[in-house]
């Protein structure tokens, strides 16, 4: 690989990084600050509409940064163990992201939700 294509590369995963931790971070600061003043159109902000708000931007920013983690260990590192390495963080982040959706919607992903029915056909 030339090294003008690794340099390149190398500033597009630091950036999907930067992007991604930019998220959580103002994903948090956004959800404290509807949380504290109140923004979500009703008088009463729930401590369980907040978690859901900092949980969905802990989900967006972890896949930003799961692709940065894929681009700079498949273009830079191609050995057994960084492949590894690469396996169980993407592992351990799926997991972080099942549990948190489990927290967000109250309910495993593969569950549908249920459909009342009127009785007509």
């Amino acid at each position: 690989m030339s090294k003008n294509l690794q340099i390149f590369v190398e500033y597009t995963a630091t950036l999907i990084e930067v992007i991604g931790i930019l998220i959580i971070v103002l994903g948090a600061f956004w959800a404290l600050g509807r949380y504290l003043f109140k923004r979500q159109g009703k008088p009463f902000r729930s401590f369980k509409i907040i978690r859901e708000e900092l949980g969905r931007a802990i989900l967006l920013g972890l896949e930003f940064l799961v692709a940065a983690d894929i681009i700079a260990t498949v273009v830079f590192e191609t050995t057994t163990k960084s492949i590894l390495n690469l396996g169980l963080i993407v592992l351990i982040r799926i997991i972080l992201s099942f549990t948190l959706e489990i927290e967000i919607e109250g309910k495993f992903p593969w569950k549908q939700k249920s459909h009342k029915t009127t009785g007509k056909e």
